[in-house]
């Protein structure tokens, strides 16, 4: 009983923190444009390249750095063992049964007349 009160706490606690908690977003701040203004005055023109230049190939950028790998979660805890059933109650022994009657008395023997048998061997 005191352990079931308590695995009950721990059950509620967690599936209280596992709740979706909202975060909060600011709002989108809105740019409102005005009218365009005046055009502005010409450039200069640019220097003519002499006939057979090509101008010069551009340096290649830098290859970015490659993401750190998350971390592995951990491991969940090993939830309760049961607790084990009651033993059964005993069954009941049967009553024992009477001492039956005593039997009556057979008479003497009586003797023989004195006559012997042989049996012959084979």
């Amino acid at each position: 009983m005191r352990y079931s009160i308590l695995s009950a706490a721990i059950v509620a606690v967690l599936a209280m923190s596992a709740c979706s908690k909202p975060t909060d977003v600011a709002p989108a701040t809105v740019v409102v444009q005005g009218p365009a203004g005046p055009p502005g005055a010409a450039g200069a023109a640019g220097a003519q390249a002499q006939k057979g230049d090509t101008g010069n190939t551009g340096a290649t950028g830098d290859t970015g750095n490659t993401g750190a790998t998350g971390n592995t979660g951990a491991t969940g805890d090993t939830g309760n063992t049961g607790t084990t059933g009651n033993t059964g109650a005993t069954g009941y022994t049967g009553a024992t049964g009477a001492a039956g009657a005593e039997g009556a008395k057979g008479e003497p023997g009586k003797t023989g007349g004195g006559t012997v048998v042989i049996v012959p061997n084979k």
